[in-house]
């Protein structure tokens, strides 16, 4: 989709619009939304899983993944492949018998505790996480250990690469995408470039030396990224999966004064849809001659979105939560699905 367009030409929020359909903080997610309305197919894995790129994270961080004003059971769990997530182990030695008498006896405990807060959903998701954290000590190891994966499936992605420590970083987390999506995980998301780096080191806001730095980090995301696509189209995982690659803004078609990078343009750049329901090969949209501005079947962010939610079987003006006396949605009050690109 060559014609994108949204709302903010600075990156939290333009992350956060890409993310949320909202420049401003406090807003659901797409992955909460999807979550949301679809709950959990697996019962020892989060439904939603956010991996940062090992560089560090995006601008708006969490907001990329937060459940907003949706109860907190459905925000994202941040991964990465190294050290999966924080604080996984179990705390000192126990036997296995002592183990579920301490279990128990916790759950009878916040049962207790749950029923003399009824309707509290803060509670009931903080009680759930925890229940969740205790079955992740056990399934997360599994998941996260890549020496499992054959050798050829290690190079494929670059998981090897000796030379490239960052690329390689990336690779393990499109592989550890790869396998979460085998074992149920709903909505996983992948980020790759860290503003906080600093310009030329970790991210793509190519101001001043733009190929330069597209020469780095177009070498550390293509591999991976390829290599994820063929991986899950050669395990049929890509029929019944849609992959979206999307930023949060394009770049602008000149230069800017006295350097050989390119400003922010929120007035035209190109995302891309694979995977189930979607047309292959197909182009859709365009900017004008200069690549300044879209033109042609022009999408908004809110169209991107609601396009989004039909490939995944939801309709977007059906998926809501009251909130501050408002029905809300991921869509606000716009958006239409951009029929010409479904199969």
């Amino acid at each position: 989709m060559h014609s994108l367009t949204t709302k903010s030409n600075t990156h939290g929020p333009g992350e956060n619009c890409m993310s949320t359909g909202f420049t401003l903080d406090g807003f659901p997610s797409i992955g909460s939304w999807v979550t949301y309305a679809f709950g959990s197919e697996s019962q020892n894995l989060p439904a939603f899983v956010a991996i940062p790129d090992p560089r560090g994270v995006p601008q708006a961080a969490v907001n990329n993944w937060g459940a907003g004003f949706l109860p907190a059971a459905f925000q994202g769990t941040a991964f990465n492949a190294q050290k999966p997530i924080a604080n996984l182990q179990p705390a000192g030695e126990r036997s296995p018998a002592e183990s579920v008498a301490a279990r128990e006896l916790l759950g009878a405990l916040n049962a207790e505790h749950l029923r003399q807060f009824p309707g509290d959903s803060e509670l009931a998701a903080r009680i759930a996480s925890y229940e969740l954290a205790a079955r992740m000590q056990l399934s997360v190891p599994e998941v996260a250990d890549l020496a499992h994966e054959p050798a050829h499936v290690l190079r494929e992605y670059g998981v090897d690469n000796p030379h490239d420590k960052v690329k390689a970083g990336f690779a393990r987390n499109c592989l550890l995408a790869r396998r979460l999506l085998e074992r149920g995980v709903r909505f996983v998301q992948i980020f790759n470039g860290a503003y906080a780096m600093g310009e030329g080191i970790g991210n793509w806001d190519g101001h001043r030396k733009l190929k330069e730095q597209y020469d780095i980090h177009g070498a550390i995301l293509d591999q991976p990224a390829a290599a994820l696509l063929c991986d899950l189209k050669r395990r049929g995982l890509l029929a019944k999966t849609l992959v979206v690659f999307c930023t949060e803004f394009g770049r602008m078609p000149m230069f800017q004064k006295g350097a050989t990078g390119r400003d922010h343009n929120p007035l035209g750049f190109t995302c891309m849809l694979m995977g189930a329901g979607v047309k292959a090969p197909f182009s859709y949209g365009a900017t004008d001659e200069l690549g300044y501005k879209a033109v042609q079947d022009v999408v908004s962010i809110h169209d991107f979105h609601a396009t989004i939610l039909h490939l995944v079987r939801i309709d977007h003006t059906r998926l809501t939560a009251y909130h501050n006396g408002i029905e809300r949605r991921l869509t606000d009050v716009h958006g239409r699905v951009i029929t010409d690109v479904l199969a």
